[in-house]
């Protein structure tokens, strides 16, 4: 990566529901929650697509936002392309970042390529246009045909020239063709340094990796929750962390999603009491915190996909200085680059508490995860571990060369700062 796109290291992202995020479900009345989502620490804005749905095979009363009908405009629902330009101008006014959704394999049955371009599509044997794989109201696009690649590059170029945005969650990324990308990629990135977020697995496609900067930790979070449900080994997580730490690119955690809260449910149906613990890792392993719209609610309830669902957003936001706290300290310490060494810690309660150091040059993190529900005394049994350090939620001091024994309590955690 360039210089110039140094700040993805030390990034987070917040997904942004615009439909289910305010009544209005418009950019305008969710530019009003800005300077909060700024005050929370939130340095990268992802909006799930924002381009217009198809309404032939529409799912639900709203449709989904991944049937797009015009990759070059705006979805009415959510207000005009100048709604959306003034709130990019604003993000960035507050030192905020905005990438958007980009959905490249497929779109709506009625998107203006089908009539212009029906030659740019997949064919089924019957010569309809094909259906994406398990979804009826998508179609394929023909990753074969030189004009549709080229007109797609220009789509993605639109948003960069006209919006100023500083780069794309790929929808699906494996799905499309690797070689697309790294034309694309290329192509895009003349115009400004861009960050590339693959809705892909580093463990499963890693060649994807060559060309974009981040990944989801998708096989992470089913297994997480597997450990949850099963009671599973803490040695069937770490062996998963194990691996990310080899496969390529940076890793995107997160407990939850716009997918996962609406088909599987929220983080509290997945992982219980140990959501909040599971978020603290999230946002200080290797890699890029996720956050999803309403976490820092609470919100507990699944939302709907294709109808009006709003989140039902409270006066006082629980968890909101929970998010601040981490995502401030992802931002601003060092010791949290996704780059910066980690050391796991060894400690004597080897079968429930996660341990571990981020190190960069003089910063230093260790974050200390009680992974059960009981309560654990333990000890760190690392002797060159050293140094004054203050934990970041509750302020107490502790000197590491001195204090090596715990207490804490079901499915707590510690964070402590040099």
């Amino acid at each position: 990566m360039t210089s110039s796109k140094d700040w993805i290291y030390n990034a987070n992202i917040y997904e942004v529901n615009v439909r289910q995020y305010t009544e209005e479900g418009t950019f305008n009345a969710f530019t009003n929650h800005l300077p909060r989502l700024k005050d929370m620490g939130v340095q990268t804005l992802w909006f799930m697509p924002v381009t217009p749905i198809s309404q032939k095979e529409k799912k639900g009363t709203l449709g989904s936002y991944y049937a797009c009908s015009d990759y070059t405009s705006i979805n009415p629902e959510f207000g005009t392309l100048n709604d959306f330009k003034k709130m990019v101008d604003y993000a960035h006014k507050l030192g905020m970042k905005v990438i958007i959704d980009w959905v490249a394999n497929h779109t709506g049955w009625d998107h203006v390529w089908t009539k212009q371009h029906p030659e740019w599509y997949k064919r089924q044997g019957n010569g309809d246009f094909k259906r994406a794989s398990g979804m009826d109201d998508i179609i394929e696009l023909d990753y074969s045909n030189k004009e549709m690649r080229a007109a797609m590059v220009d789509a993605m170029k639109f948003w960069v020239r006209k919006c100023g945005i500083d780069g794309f969650r790929c929808d699906l990324a494996f799905w499309v063709q690797l070689d697309f990308w790294m034309e694309a990629i290329c192509e895009v990135n003349q115009l400004k340094p861009l960050f590339w977020l693959a809705e892909a697995d580093p463990l499963e496609y890693p060649e994807y990796m060559q060309v974009f900067d981040a990944a989801y930790a998708w096989t992470w979070m089913h297994k997480t929750e597997e450990w949850y449900k099963k009671d599973l080994p803490l040695k069937e997580l770490t062996n998963v962390l194990d691996r990310y730490e080899i496969a390529p690119g940076i890793k995107a955690w997160f407990t939850s999603n716009h997918d996962e809260n609406s088909w599987n449910g929220s983080e509290y149906e997945k992982y219980g009491d140990a959501a909040k613990a599971l978020a603290v890792h999230s946002c200080t392993w290797p890699g890029i915190p996720l956050v999803y719209s309403g976490q820092e609610l609470p919100n507990k309830k699944r939302l709907k996909f294709f109808d009006k669902d709003v989140i039902e957003w409270k006066k006082h936001l629980e968890l909101h200085e929970f998010y601040q706290t981490l995502l401030n300290l992802h931002c601003t310490n060092a010791a949290l680059n996704a780059n910066s060494d980690l050391f796991e810690l060894h400690t004597s309660s080897t079968t429930n508490v996660l341990a571990y150091l981020r190190k960069k040059e003089n910063s230093e993190v260790i974050v200390l995860l009680n992974l059960c529900e009981n309560l654990v005394r333990f000890n760190l049994l690392e002797t060159w571990l050293k140094g004054n350090f203050k934990e970041v939620f509750t302020h107490a001091e502790n000197d590491f060369g001195i204090k090596r024994s715990f207490e804490m309590k079901g499915w707590d955690w510690m964070v402590w700062v040099k």
